[in-house]
């Protein structure tokens, strides 16, 4: 069990980037219909514990900042869904 994973919010921004090579924060906080506070929050968590890379640049004059999993944070995520597995594996015996 990975306990940063074990947030609905936090568990849907890695799933959101699994697929994605980057994200911006902008496309999180509309995919994932969270304020942009407890966004921040939450990628601050992922990002301090090198699950998620966070990348800042500007696009014309407008600063952006966008985001794509890293390989600790897609090697945890998939440990995380290893352990569910296990789970509802001794819960159907």
């Amino acid at each position: 069990m990975d306990e940063l994973l074990l947030s609905k919010i936090r568990l849907s921004i890695v799933t959101e980037l699994l697929a994605e090579d980057w994200r911006t924060f902008t496309e999180l906080q509309k995919s994932l219909d969270v304020t942009v506070g407890n966004l921040t929050t939450h990628l601050d968590k992922l990002v301090e514990a090198d699950y998620v890379e966070m990348n800042k640049r500007f696009i014309g004059r407008r600063p952006q900042t966008r985001y794509r999993l890293t390989q600790r944070g897609r090697a945890a995520l998939l440990e995380h869904v290893d352990w569910l597995n296990s789970v509802i594996a001794k819960a159907k015996r």
